[in-house]
């Protein structure tokens, strides 16, 4: 693979900021990755030339629809959706969550259980917990090894019993990077008849999403996320979507997936996560090595492979160069031969210093990253840093540079020594 994240780069105008003299490096990504210049282009052109609601008879809005019917099949596609309808769209994550456990909460009643996990944000945590508490249900929690980083499954066994209605989980952790097997849990959960609702937010910009193999239930995932706009997309099965309550206004449509679309559809939001995709698509056909007139899922599956190269590397470097000092704590996977359980998100912390000195101190040199619980409120709980602050969360992606990493354990090591 002939690589050039300089080349890379020069898709993104965001990365020319300057600070000090010099580049500022962005490794804030796990909070939202800088977005491509094709997603600003395809947005502008839309707000420009296709800026009408959908459903008239004239020009602007059939081009209208026809860019949003486009970036249905283009985010079907991405998630790999067994059925058109499938997929909608939504401000958030958390939004989209909070609307869809109303939905599902209308399902359950008082004593039913649902299982939560202590890995997740708090995204995929708190609207459950308001729809257990409304509903009378009983929540049962799935926890993880603070040593290896990773649920014991068997643990999950015994969670599951028939009174088990859904099974919320994260497919990696926005703290320890962890790559969870969402297929073995779906299918634990899914003996006892229960719903599996999947957080892809992390996983989503490092590896290709197959909900048919995963065979869950739902999965969300935020564009801003993956070189995107901020807008989400989520998806679900079709036998669901369809018998589900959807909260919607008398007029709007019952057809999938229109049915739980409120509210007018951002068009601009939308075409640039069809662009997001894209982007990535054409990752795999400049430098995966396929041929150029592969399928969208086939270039799509080169470009995450493109990417996951250059993270993996990336967080290897940072983990290897943190790991020189006792003071410095990895919460994370840190074996290199373990990396396919991880995305390159990597939190870690100083003793005896909250993590807003460390981030504060990398800020003043030109490096953005992230500090605190970052809304993962359980795994910093468990990890046993949500009282003295939570992590320093550095999430290096494609378009990040070696001599970015260097100067990020350059910098930690400097913090030491000052401290």
């Amino acid at each position: 693979m002939n690589y050039d994240v300089n080349l890379v780069r020069e898709n993104f105008p965001g990365l020319k900021r300057m600070k000090g003299g010099q580049a500022v490096a962005f490794l804030d990504n796990p909070a939202g990755t800088q977005i491509a210049k094709s997603v600003v282009d395809r947005m502008t052109d839309t707000m420009v030339h296709k800026n009408a609601n959908l459903g008239g008879f004239f020009g602007t809005s059939l081009e209208a629809r026809s860019a949003v019917d486009a970036a249905h099949r283009a985010a079907e596609i991405f998630v790999n959706a067994r059925h058109e309808g499938e997929v909608f769209f939504g401000q958030s994550m958390t939004n989209l969550t909070f609307a869809m456990s109303r939905s599902i909460g209308t399902t359950l009643k008082e004593g039913d259980e649902i299982v939560l996990t202590r890995m997740d944000h708090d995204a995929n945590v708190a609207p459950w917990l308001m729809i257990a508490e409304d509903r009378g249900l009983k929540v049962r929690w799935l926890d993880f090894s603070p040593d290896t980083f990773e649920f014991n499954l068997s643990d999950l066994n015994q969670l599951l019993n028939e009174r088990t209605k859904v099974v919320a989980v994260n497919y990696a952790s926005n703290v320890t990077g962890t790559i969870n097997n969402v297929a073995e849990i779906a299918r634990l959960a899914h003996k006892v008849g229960a719903l599996v609702y999947v957080d892809a937010v992390q996983f989503a910009p490092h590896g290709l999403i197959d909900v048919q193999a995963l065979d869950c239930d739902f999965l969300v995932c935020s564009a801003y996320k993956f070189f995107g706009p901020h807008y989400a997309l989520i998806w679900g099965r079709k036998e669901h979507l369809k018998t589900l309550r959807a909260y919607k206004v008398r007029a709007a449509s019952e057809d999938l997936p229109w049915r739980f679309t409120n509210g007018t559809t951002n068009r601009e939001e939308v075409t640039g996560v069809h662009a997001a995709i894209d982007y990535i698509a054409g990752l795999g056909k400049v430098f995966g090595g396929g041929p150029s007139n592969a399928n969208l899922r086939a270039r799509l599956a080169a470009g995450f492979e493109v990417m996951k190269v250059h993270d993996n590397m990336l967080a290897g470097r940072l983990i290897e160069g943190l790991k020189h000092s006792n003071r410095v704590r990895i919460h994370g996977i840190t074996d290199h031969k373990k990396f396919d359980n991880r995305v390159s998100t990597v939190t870690f912390s100083v003793d005896g210093k909250h993590p807003d000195e460390v981030a504060k101190f990398m800020a003043d040199r030109g490096l953005q990253v992230w500090s605190g619980h970052n809304y993962g409120l359980e795994p910093n709980q468990r990890l046993g840093i949500l009282e003295s602050g939570g992590g320093v969360r550095v999430g290096p992606v494609h378009y990040n540079t070696v001599e970015e990493i260097d100067r990020v354990v350059d910098s930690v090591d400097q913090f030491l020594r000052a401290n």
